[in-house]
């Protein structure tokens, strides 16, 4: 899938430049020239990266940014400006901004930078969601689904699930559950594994076809697609 960015530039000359230089390598960009249109494009639309110039008819950059940050967007932000000072960069860094090129600048350094950017949001992406067959578990917002339908856990039999979501295809003992899901050091005695490995199974896998969770008897639990 080809990656969408949107430019928010004001200048048609630089925006047509940068457009053609990243269209040219595969990437899908949406131009807009006006500070308050790219403001409100940034919010509703989704967008792989976005590369805000600082100096905006009708919202200034910095706006932009600060407000697609209030909306809990995580997307890469690239700033551009013709203000190179120290401060002037610190200023874009601090609102959310993820990087800063100065004017003028050659396409190939920003494309390198675009490509730097993305390549961090994949791996990001990559470590904040497990999947194992078709449950997923997202740590960001800590939302289960399987079969795309939503599973509500409680905040422990979110932790145990994701424990063994990172051990998937592995046993996984009671010892390692109570140090590291519960943070006991020792063995309380109790059977608050069993109950709430229990609860968990009955939540991921009761209303599904194919059981996800297993007991191995005598070792601890798998949770395996196999």
């Amino acid at each position: 899938m080809q990656e969408k960015i949107l430019l928010i530039e004001d200048d048609v000359q630089v925006s047509k430049f940068i457009a053609e230089g990243l269209q040219a390598q595969g990437y899908v960009v949406t131009q807009v020239i006006d500070g308050l249109q790219g403001k409100k494009l940034a919010v509703e639309k989704q967008f792989d990266l976005l590369v805000v110039d600082r100096m905006l008819p009708g919202c200034d950059g910095l706006t932009i940014v600060e407000t697609v940050r209030g909306s809990g967007n995580s997307v890469p932000v690239l700033f551009l400006s013709a203000l190179g000072d120290v401060d002037d960069r610190v200023k874009g860094l601090k609102v959310g901004g993820d990087d800063y090129l100065v004017k003028p600048f050659a396409i190939e350094e920003l494309i390198a930078r675009i490509e730097v950017l993305l390549r961090r949001k994949k791996e990001t992406v990559s470590t904040t969601r497990l999947k194992v067959g078709d449950l997923e578990l997202d740590l960001l917002s800590q939302k289960v689904t399987r079969e795309g339908k939503n599973i509500n856990l409680q905040p422990r039999e979110f932790r145990l699930l994701e424990y063994l979501m990172k051990h998937a295809g592995q046993i996984v003992t009671r010892t390692m559950l109570l140090e590291n899901v519960w943070e006991y050091h020792f063995d309380p005695q109790t059977n608050v594994i069993d109950v709430h490995v229990s609860r968990l199974r009955q939540k991921i896998d009761k209303d599904f076809d194919k059981p996800l969770l297993s007991t191995v008897r005598g070792a601890g639990y798998m949770l395996n697609d196999a």
